[in-house]
């Protein structure tokens, strides 16, 4: 199985770490033998059609921070996406809500050529999930995404795997681990100001940390399992959504006496979908503190079942990353 991977931050060498050390289990169990053919930094390429040597890869990385001196030979592709040989596309690269560039044209493009494409991108499903679903359908490939809600927690697969034969009706939960973090230290006494800055040290928040507190993230993964889980066709633009940046101490402490936590919680109700600071009981499920995210379904004879897990992590990630290929190397003859 000869993979593409676009994008080398955390997630793109934590999962090439992965390969490096599943890879004996992955034959054994799976019958897959990944074979990266080229991999794609913002600086460069590496690429060899027979495969790359991944431990090489990696020490490329660390030393030149880029992958494009792997080698002295320069790949020249006027479209790599289009005429290198591979059956499956990892888009890797940061995510963008507002154009969702580059991953959006390298996600098209890669459909397009009937590559199955494994993407831990938000960007380009939530602004365009469903015409890149049909796009996936008519040209027969696959597109997973398990990695862009929940991290390395299988949020997706439970609700639709774990849960075949049930309908389920509506869910609600805690989709970004910043912002839970945040708020989690805010009931502890510090102010927003404050938490932001401890969230920032420990690295749970990046120097731009708008996507997270004005509720962004948490509205892009929203729309993602409302398209995936509900069957719906919805885009970021139909979430309703307001972040934590007002949230006072004052509020926090008024909760906490009722026992209660102010967590910002996104919900598909009945095709309403909202993401917005909400008061939950301390007894609630998804009550839960730190980085971790939570999400209940409520089911037509299930009756409401939660998943907890760790909602980021480089290798947490590259683990659902590795769940999405196992899934394509079942659904697809390949070599």
């Amino acid at each position: 199985m000869r993979l593409i991977i676009c994008g080398m931050g955390v997630v793109g060498q934590s999962f090439i770490k992965l390969l490096i050390n599943s890879s004996d289990s992955l034959y054994k169990k799976y019958g897959i033998r990944p074979r990266v053919v080229a991999c794609i930094d913002s600086n460069g390429m590496a690429f060899s059609q027979t495969g790359l040597d991944l431990e090489k890869l990696l020490s490329v990385k660390e030393k030149f921070r880029t992958v494009a001196k792997y080698s002295d030979e320069k790949p020249n592709f006027e479209n790599y996406i289009e005429n290198i040989d591979a059956e499956v596309f990892l888009e890797l690269t940061p995510t963008n809500l507002i154009s969702g560039e580059p991953g959006l044209s390298n996600i098209i493009s890669a459909l397009r050529t009937q590559k199955n494409v494994i993407t831990v991108n938000k960007g380009p499903l939530a602004l365009s999930f469903p015409s890149l679903m049909e796009l996936s359908e008519y040209n027969n490939v696959m597109l997973r995404f398990s990695g862009t809600v929940g991290g390395g927690t299988p949020v997706l697969e439970f609700a639709k795997h774990c849960l075949k034969g049930d309908k389920i009706t509506s869910f609600i939960g805690i989709l970004n681990g910043t912002t839970n973090y945040i708020l989690t230290k805010m009931s502890e006494g510090l102010t927003f100001e404050d938490a932001l800055k401890v969230a920032k040290m420990k690295g749970y928040a990046e120097a731009n940390v708008s996507l997270d507190v004005n509720g962004d993230d948490a509205a892009a993964k929203l729309v993602i399992m409302a398209n995936w889980i509900m069957g719906y066709k919805v885009t970021i633009k139909d979430v309703y959504k307001r972040g934590i940046t007002d949230i006072k101490l004052e509020d926090i402490n008024e909760a906490l006496k009722k026992r209660k936590y102010i967590k910002l919680i996104a919900m598909c109700d009945n095709r309403n979908l909202s993401v917005q600071p909400s008061i939950v009981s301390k007894d609630d499920p998804i009550c839960v503190n730190g980085t971790l995210n939570a999400v209940t379904f409520k089911s037509e004879h299930s009756g409401d079942q939660t998943i907890i897990g760790k909602g980021a992590g480089g290798m947490e990630t590259a683990s659902s990353i590795l769940r999405d290929l196992i899934e394509i190397k079942e659904n697809f003859s390949m070599p």
